[in-house]
């Protein structure tokens, strides 16, 4: 029996593990997003783009949502465990408002990262997939409910719905250290964007 929108998928992420994965409208966006702010207040990139704690509080959930905000009104905005952790994707052929990033990146960041921080995002534009394919924008979990298999669940619903509709996923890593769980689940390295003292952006791609 196929399951509606906004009923929850139960995911089996290990030795008796299963959570129910469901799905977040606009009406719930704030709760997904303040997930995504705690689990993202250590990324490197991110942290590099803001440094003080009050810039990074103001100015990466609008980030989050110009980036994969997208994703609530596609029905591809993901949560699990009350909130414990969330995903946005972006389906093929939505994409982030660029015009409105870059904007968002010239008024918040540092003036002196403003630049590196640009031509990253904009060299990013190469590593898409020439075909249709889902933007897997964030993922992360609240860092006081890590390591009991919340980030896997989000992962493994939402590719089973791409590997159903036989499209390619695209992601871009902004920390070195979660590369080992997207190879995991058969992502594959297909470039490094590296400026200057700017963390490194990793994309890549599940074919």
């Amino acid at each position: 029996m196929s399951q509606t929108m906004n009923e929850p998928r139960e995911v089996n992420s290990g030795p008796e593990r299963s959570y129910a994965v469901e799905t977040a409208d606009e009406t719930e966006s704030d709760k997904v997003i303040d997930t995504l702010v705690m689990a993202f207040s250590s990324d490197p990139l991110v942290r590099w783009l803001y440094p003080n704690p009050q810039d990074y509080l103001e100015y990466f959930p609008e980030l989050l949502r110009i980036f994969g905000g997208k994703a609530f009104e596609h029905g591809t905005a993901d949560y699990v465990e009350d909130f414990a952790g969330s995903a946005l994707w972006l389906p093929p052929e939505v994409h982030p408002d660029d015009e409105a990033l870059a904007e968002l990146l010239e008024n918040s960041v540092p003036e002196e990262r403003v630049d590196t921080a640009q031509a990253a995002f904009e060299a990013l534009d190469e590593y898409h997939p020439d075909e249709p394919h889902y933007h897997f924008a964030a993922v992360g979990v609240d860092p006081t409910r890590q390591n009991k298999g919340y980030g896997s669940a989000l992962i493994e619903d939402r590719l089973a719905k791409c590997d159903e509709a036989d499209v390619p996923v695209y992601l871009e890593s902004t920390n070195p250290a979660n590369v080992s769980l997207y190879l995991r689940h058969g992502f594959e390295i297909v470039g490094t964007i590296d400026l200057d003292e700017m963390p490194p952006f990793i994309p890549m791609v599940r074919r």
